[in-house]
């Protein structure tokens, strides 16, 4: 019984993709020249002395996307100060965690100065 050939998916041997001995693709054809042209591109960009600066730090903000770890409690709190921030917004719980950590970092600043 004999097999049939296999079918190649590539439309001509010039355009299917050689192995190298040490495992590593060659790419043929049109493919290979386009990589080349967008190295060779690269370079000339990042050599030009009259290119712009890449990096501006004049609009970063430090920390913007710094979340501390947050630890769930349970805490006592008198009613009223509850309701207070409750009626300040609608993310009280935040507000009563950045209220702490302005006493926190005002106390820690009292006691570097002691």
């Amino acid at each position: 019984m004999n097999k049939p050939p296999k079918k190649s998916s590539a439309s001509s041997q010039r355009d299917k993709l050689r192995r190298v001995k040490n495992g590593t693709i060659t790419l043929t054809g049109d493919i290979g020249k386009q990589i080349k042209a967008i190295k060779l591109q690269r370079r000339i960009n990042l050599s030009d002395p009259d290119a712009p600066e890449i990096t501006q730090w004049k609009n970063a903000m430090v920390g913007k996307f710094y979340r501390p770890i947050k630890k769930q409690i349970t805490i006592r709190i008198d009613a009223d100060i509850l309701e207070w921030f409750k009626h300040a917004g609608e993310k009280y719980q935040s507000l009563i965690n950045q209220a702490c950590r302005e006493y926190m970092e005002h106390h820690s600043n009292d006691q570097k100065t002691k």
